[in-house]
């Protein structure tokens, strides 16, 4: 995870423009080095987020920082606009060269702390055919976290709509919080649904559960384990970064 510091227009802005840039790449420079797959950008600092369409000047602050991320390095590079605005995310994606996207809630509606947020797949598909952004690989939450569903539906169902009909290309099951660890036997029934369709483990990841979660999954996404204390928005430690790369390569 590259957790941004607040943008400008959010309520926590510095002032300091070029820190963001600094801050994502000097982390995209630790995980680079500890040897992580993939990064992913991310409007963490701003809270509290628009439920679905983050204003210009968030959008535009983000392609800014992709832009210089891919100047950087080639590694497989993704965006999610916070809370829920994936055509913005997606616009980042095929503008600046990443890989793909993460949308948190893609299908259904959820209840959130922005209030009730319903999945636009029908627009983000669409979005993705007409920036002509095909290869923009669509992750999307599975019941995401910090959220519940309105409504629970039948779990093989909810799975078998989000990849077939929504489009998605791989699903992200998460803990109930940002660092909450994921349910070991949740993600092991959900890894039998999807069967050889992809399954991404969202939060929670760390050294002590890694090796257990990630003989389930498929892979994973990590953030508050690998920062300075364990904090969501410190920056990355580059010990702790090495040393979950190193437990999970043995």
């Amino acid at each position: 995870m590259l957790h941004l510091p607040p943008l400008p227009g959010s309520p926590h802005y510095s002032g300091r423009r070029q820190n963001i840039i600094d801050a994502a790449l000097q982390d995209a420079q630790v995980l680079l080095e500890a040897g992580f797959a993939g990064l992913i950008i991310e409007n963490l600092g701003d809270a509290p987020y628009y439920p679905d369409h983050a204003p210009a000047e968030t959008v535009a602050a983000m392609s800014v920082v992709a832009a210089h991320l891919r100047q950087q390095t080639k590694l497989p590079a993704g965006v999610n606009v916070l809370r829920n605005d994936a055509q913005s995310a997606m616009a980042i994606a095929a503008a600046a060269d990443l890989q793909f996207i993460r949308v948190n809630v893609l299908i259904g509606t959820s209840v959130t702390d922005q209030g009730l947020i319903s999945g636009q797949a029908h627009l983000i598909a669409r979005k993705r055919q007409q920036l002509q952004a095909e290869n923009v690989l669509i992750f999307a939450d599975l019941r995401v976290k910090h959220a519940a569903p309105l409504v629970e539906r039948e779990l093989a169902q909810e799975i078998d709509d989000l990849f077939e009909r929504a489009l998605a290309d791989a699903i992200i099951v998460s803990g109930a919080g940002s660092g909450k660890p994921v349910d070991a036997n949740f993600l092991r029934e959900v890894k039998k649904i999807a069967g050889e369709r992809p399954v991404l483990i969202g939060s929670g990841l760390n050294l002590e559960n890694a090796k257990a979660l990630l003989a389930i999954a498929d892979g994973a996404i990590a953030g508050s384990s690998i920062k300075i204390d364990g904090k969501i928005h410190n920056r990355v430690d580059e010990n702790l970064a090495r040393r979950l790369i190193e437990l999970i390569k043995v």
